[in-house]
């Protein structure tokens, strides 16, 4: 018994090393933490690993409640011993955390098992803790890759602004965002704002085209008492509310040539005067302009000024579309579906792959703002279970029987395909054989998959680490 060899290994050791069996032995030697509890909750036994993991010594942890030792996320009335000793079934692979001696938080992947005396009476429990703190870290670092404040992706063309944005979001100079209707312009701002110096300030964000033109400029740079009628007292504007921090102008586009005037002399001189003021107030912002046109276009014609254009166009940036980054819509469907579950209290488990292949052949003209729309018209339909075809709306399932469903079918399947084999060749360091293995095919099949898809690998491919 797991008890007995256990409890024999802790008074050996304690006589200057006496020789352990192969089985004392063992316990010793594995990286997982082992201890055992009677049935007042009391360590019985605890081998060098739990040692090494809580950072408690086996003469300390011995007699003591084991909830004193780990004080565990898992302690109390989800206590996974408890709950084996009361049903007599094993815990396999329970995910929580305990404190360690020095007050670390380490996560840990936990079971359990009951113990019994040769007779078969139950005289406790044990538990078996792994120390994920390694697996953690490498998750969080490979999530920051493809995580930027609430954008996330895994297109290359959007990891390429990825590796960007600090060194944007660092400057002072002013950042023109672009990009179509819903590829998320303020979350990309928000994210600049973010990574900035001024991150500690306010992010203010005003929709340019919402209003017009004279509630806009009272908007932007506010009023002084008795500037017109109804002005009872002064009221800041947004470039007053934002200082500090940044000051994002979305739909800049939208804004009238007399307005763009005003905004011109803010970039310049840095200085505004609110409405019915005598005196200029400094814009101690950073300013962000989005916009879903072609401002350069709209300069030819005449609709926007050159000069205003040239001061927004320091540092751009340029959204992809959704139909260009398709190989990001099952990440994007999974987020949308954790959000909603959590908003709506749902506990829907996830998307049948024939429906996510149609939402893979979509080409999304809304972008990310209409993936979101279907998830969401998708969950009044689907309280439970995974959304099939039948939740999704109906316009976008008239769409796909229109389309040439063939080729659209198998170009979701194709970035499926370059989806999964990535992500195998990231997890295995980019070792083809590991990543092969991985994904359950033979090599050759996925080095053909690979030409096919036009998948390149680094120069260091990782096979000499496996």
């Amino acid at each position: 018994m797991i008890a007995d060899k256990m409890t024999t290994m802790n008074k050996q050791n304690k006589h200057n090393g006496s020789p352990l069996s192969p089985s004392e032995a063992i316990l010793e030697s594995i990286s997982d933490g082992v201890f055992t509890v009677d049935l007042d909750w009391r360590v019985t036994s605890f081998n060098r690993a739990a040692e090494t993991i809580t950072g408690v010594s086996r003469k300390e942890a011995i007699g003591r409640q084991c909830s004193e030792v780990f004080r565990s996320s898992m302690c109390g009335e989800t206590c996974s011993l408890q709950q084996t000793v009361k049903t007599g079934k094993p815990v396999i692979g329970k995910s929580g955390y305990i404190i360690n001696a020095d007050g670390r938080r380490i996560p840990t992947s936990i079971s359990t098992a009951e113990l019994r005396d040769a007779d078969g009476r139950l005289i406790g429990a044990a538990e078996t803790f792994r120390d994920l703190s390694e697996i953690e870290s490498l998750r969080s670092e490979l999530e920051g890759k493809f995580k930027v404040g609430e954008l996330t992706s895994r297109s290359h063309l959007m990891l390429r602004l990825f590796e960007v944005l600090p060194a944007i979001a660092s400057s002072p100079s002013t950042v023109l965002i672009l990009g179509e209707t819903g590829t998320g312009k303020e979350l990309m701002a928000r994210a600049v704002h973010s990574l900035s110096p001024r991150k500690q300030g306010p992010f203010i964000a005003v929709n340019c085209g919402a209003l017009p033109d004279t509630l806009l400029e009272s908007e932007l740079f506010g009023y002084k008492a008795g500037a017109f009628t109804g002005a009872n007292k002064d009221k800041p504007g947004r470039f007053a509310l934002a200082r500090g921090g940044t000051l994002f102008l979305d739909e800049i586009g939208e804004v009238s040539p007399a307005l763009q005037v005003r905004l011109l002399r803010v970039l310049q001189e840095r200085t505004y005067e609110p409405l019915g003021a005598t005196s200029s107030e400094t814009a101690d912002v950073r300013i962000i302009v989005a916009t879903n046109k072609d401002l350069a276009e709209q300069m030819r014609n005449g609709l926007f000024r050159e000069d205003l254009y040239y001061r927004v166009n320091v540092v751009r940036v340029e959204l992809p579309p959704l139909r260009r980054r398709k190989e990001d819509i099952p990440l994007l469907v999974e987020q949308c579906i954790q959000r909603f579950n959590r908003l709506q209290q749902r506990n829907v488990q996830g998307i049948a792959s024939e429906a996510l292949s149609l939402l893979m052949a979509h080409d999304w003209p809304g972008n990310i703002r209409e993936l979101e729309n279907a998830i969401e018209h998708a969950f009044i339909l689907c309280n439970s279970g995974r959304i099939g075809l039948g939740h999704l709306p109906e316009a976008l399932t008239a769409c796909s029987v229109a389309a040439d469903t063939d080729a659209d079918i198998r170009s979701a399947h194709n970035s499926l395909d370059v989806q999964s084999i990535l992500a195998a060749l990231q997890r295995n360091a980019f070792n083809r054989l590991a990543a092969a293995k991985d994904l359950g095919i033979h090599k050759t099949t996925l080095f053909r998959k690979m030409k096919k898809l036009n998948i390149s690998l680094p120069d260091q491919d990782g096979r000499s680490e496996k």
